[in-house]
């Protein structure tokens, strides 16, 4: 019997950082389970070069990210989604699109790195921080037993994943 692929939308508002920054590793260490996408309600239209240099530096999934709008996934023929997990603060608090199929939802904010200014050593020190505050996130999501748990306890522990990886920052 073949095991269920699980499709996650990681949304943010420009799509250049963080939402990227959640695709490329969940695509990584998803296992096949998983595919990861992202979009925004307002992409950037392009990824944001530190992002794409980090993953690359990381071999990370980076050959197919590009920023996109939210509506791509909105679309009669775009993938169904199990999961739609918003990574900034913007996109939590806007009125999402009603997503077919009702995906779980989960909040995850992380700081977003391409707001940092100053010098490159710390600009990129913000995007390592930031994948690394996701990673803490990603690993025990596809770890979960998620055929084995009801709606509330799949819920609860989406939303615990968010909030314990913010204490161990």
């Amino acid at each position: 019997m073949d095991e269920q692929v699980y499709n996650v939308l990681f949304l943010c508002t420009g799509n250049s950082a963080r939402s990227i920054l959640a695709e490329s590793p969940l695509n990584h260490h998803g296992g096949g389970r998983f595919r990861g996408f992202s979009a925004g309600s307002q992409p950037k239209g392009r990824v944001h070069p530190i992002a794409a240099a980090l993953l690359q530096q990381l071999e990370l999934p980076s050959a197919d990210l590009r920023s996109k709008s939210w509506d791509e996934f909105d679309a009669p023929d775009a993938p169904q989604m199990n999961f739609i997990i918003t990574v900034c603060d913007n996109a939590a608090g806007e009125v999402c699109p009603v997503w077919p199929g009702k995906p779980m939802t989960a909040h995850w904010g992380i700081p977003d790195p391409a707001a940092v200014e100053g010098a490159d050593a710390q600009k990129w020190q913000a995007f390592r921080t930031a994948l690394r505050q996701m990673e803490q996130r990603i690993k025990p999501f596809v770890s979960l037993p998620i055929g084995a748990l009801d709606h509330a306890q799949l819920k609860s522990r989406l939303d615990n994943i968010g909030k314990s990886a913010d204490r161990s920052s």
